[in-house]
């Protein structure tokens, strides 16, 4: 099962992007709504989508139910310091983890997923960032007979605690994307190209 953690960007990078605008229309792909401007647009289009589903709140649940079922898992990417603190956040919890990558220590990505078809994992989490995460997992999909798939972002850095999640009630109001671009004013940019030229794409198209 492959899963895309589809926010206005991942919608506004396949526009111009024929790898990624296939993954994502794949009937074997799963899309979730992760973002407030997937659900708004969704809307606009009479389309039901009840709620966002965030990619570490989605890494979060695999890890637990991972854990609890005894799953194997793989986590694979992020720098070489959020992995040594993944690792112990995983110890700590006592879950049954394969192996974690950094993905310095290897620069052949495709190498390391020739690895992680060796190991077949339960639950694979990539966290390379878009589209490198979603363009490798799925170059790579046919090899594995099971297993989750999941790009996850930056989750790994709020997960072993090297960056801040917003507050609770950012997140409540849906507003995280407000946060971190207050944190990070730079993001403001990169927000109007995707998730504002998004909005009024859906709205033009309807």
């Amino acid at each position: 099962t492959f899963i895309v953690t589809a926010n206005p960007e991942t919608f506004m990078m396949s526009e111009k992007d024929e790898e990624m605008r296939k993954l994502l229309l794949d009937n074997d792909t799963f899309l979730v709504p992760d973002g407030i401007g997937i659900v708004k647009a969704a809307r606009m289009i009479n389309y039901d989508v009840k709620e966002r589903i965030t990619g570490i709140d989605i890494a979060n649940e695999l890890l637990k139910l991972g854990n609890k079922q005894k799953k194997s898992i793989y986590l694979f990417g992020a720098k070489q310091e959020v992995i040594d603190s993944m690792e112990k956040v995983v110890k700590e919890a006592e879950k049954k983890i394969i192996v974690i990558d950094n993905f310095e220590r290897l620069k052949d990505k495709d190498k390391i997923f020739e690895k992680i078809v060796k190991t077949k994992p339960d639950i694979v989490l990539v966290a390379l960032g878009i589209p490198l995460q979603e363009k490798l997992i799925y170059k790579h999909l046919d090899k594995f007979d099971k297993g989750i798939f999941v790009g996850v972002g930056g989750s790994f850095d709020v997960i072993s605690g090297h960056k801040k999640r917003a507050p609770k009630i950012f997140i409540k109001l849906n507003l995280e994307w407000l946060y971190r671009i207050l944190k990070e004013p730079k993001r403001l940019k990169r927000f109007y190209d995707s998730n504002v030229k998004f909005i009024f794409k859906v709205r033009r198209q309807k």
